[in-house]
């Protein structure tokens, strides 16, 4: 019988994530296996992502990171989910849904104003959480990173 899962609601900034090794090794393979916009993210700039973090939630099965989510805020108006993953194993089981909802329970969330976030394939799971299709806005992008 496999461990459950503990979900983890990190302090701003997750101190603990960010500096463990072990758990920053475990995030950076989490995001390269199961995602395709957080690939290949270097320890300097998870640590990076992870300080500048107002909510971050983490979900271990043992000692296993098997799922992953973080947000940033103004605390008042508006905050936006990023890198909500969850391990292929693990998917279909609720874990993405306690991820979403633990983020927006945050201190730093909870209570805002509106809550954004950009998905590619996942729209039919954020519709079942509340989120609506904005059809009227558009997302805009400057992409900095090809300098």
């Amino acid at each position: 019988m496999s461990a459950a899962i503990q979900l983890i609601c990190h302090r701003a900034g997750a101190l603990r994530l960010r500096w463990w090794p072990g758990q920053l090794r475990q995030l950076r393979a989490l995001l390269d296996d199961h995602s395709f916009w957080a690939q290949g993210r270097s320890p300097a700039q998870l640590r990076q992502m992870l300080a500048g973090s107002q909510a971050v939630v983490s979900a271990w099965r043992g000692g296993r990171l098997v799922g992953f989510g973080r947000a940033t805020s103004d605390g008042v108006f508006r905050a936006v989910l990023w890198d909500v993953v969850v391990a292929g194993e693990e998917q279909g089981q609720g874990l993405g849904r306690q991820l979403v909802e633990a983020l927006l329970a945050s201190r730093n969330l909870a209570g805002v104003e509106r809550v954004y976030l950009m998905t590619t394939n996942s729209t039919g799971f954020y519709k079942r959480l509340g989120f609506d299709v904005i059809t009227n806005q558009k997302l805009m992008i400057l992409d900095q990173s090809s300098g």
